[in-house]
């Protein structure tokens, strides 16, 4: 995607084609109503954009059946998420944003560097592979680095262990809640048991509940 093409296009329907590619990895269907939710906007905004995109070819929309990206959408999707996780990354190593702090800044940032600015920092950086949360930052011709078999803390089996590979979530409270746990990544934890409002783990020799609501978004390799 050359900054040309990029420059077509609104950061609102910049913004949508992301979420669409984020909410395909986690749904097998994006429908309007999640993208309404996750975007906080009304479904008939969600309607009326999605009919824009379509006709610029960037997505396939069908009223009551979702949308999915073309292949000239997923393109510009994956290049907008190689941008933010870069800047996260940015932000965190170099700047010393804590983890809670850069997806806000990232989001309004994102948008607005070019495609040289974008090499520069991957090159300072050492072109790394995954951002902060731990999601991973595609390269520089937008292929995905492979990525290990992970978990959630709320699927993990009763007397397993896992370290935290990546968290499904950059709420800035969500993180906090985290951090406060000391819920961060390459953490090692074991389950004791899962328990119908949570799970109990231990984690640096301390016993703790974590609730269904985090632990469905905290995902561990176990090999």
């Amino acid at each position: 995607m050359t900054d040309k093409t990029r420059n077509k296009l609104t950061e609102s329907q910049e913004d949508y084609l992301k979420k669409i590619f984020e909410l395909g990895e986690v749904m097998p269907h994006v429908t309007t109503q999640a993208l309404a939710d996750h975007l906080n906007v009304k479904p008939a905004s969600v309607t009326g954009m999605l009919r824009k995109l379509s006709e610029l070819s960037l997505v396939d929309y069908e009223k009551y059946h979702g949308v999915e990206l073309t292949a000239a959408g997923e393109k510009i999707a994956v290049q907008i998420l190689r941008h933010h996780r870069l800047i996260e990354m940015y932000l965190s190593e170099v700047l010393g944003y804590t983890w809670d702090e850069i997806h806000e800044e990232a989001e309004r940032l994102e948008h607005h560097i070019s495609e040289k600015f974008e090499a520069r920092i991957a090159e300072k950086l050492g072109h790394p592979t995954h951002d902060p949360h731990g999601d991973p930052i595609p390269s520089a011709d937008l292929k995905f680095p492979d990525q290990p078999a992970t978990v959630s803390l709320l699927d993990l089996q009763d007397g397993a262990s896992g370290i935290i590979y990546r968290v499904r979530s950059q709420d800035a409270d969500f993180l906090n809640v985290l951090t406060r746990l000391g819920l961060m990544l390459g953490k090692k934890l074991n389950v004791i048991r899962r328990e119908p409002d949570g799970v109990r783990i231990v984690l640096d020799a301390e016993r703790l509940l974590v609730p269904a609501d985090i632990a469905r978004k905290i995902l561990l390799t176990t090999g």
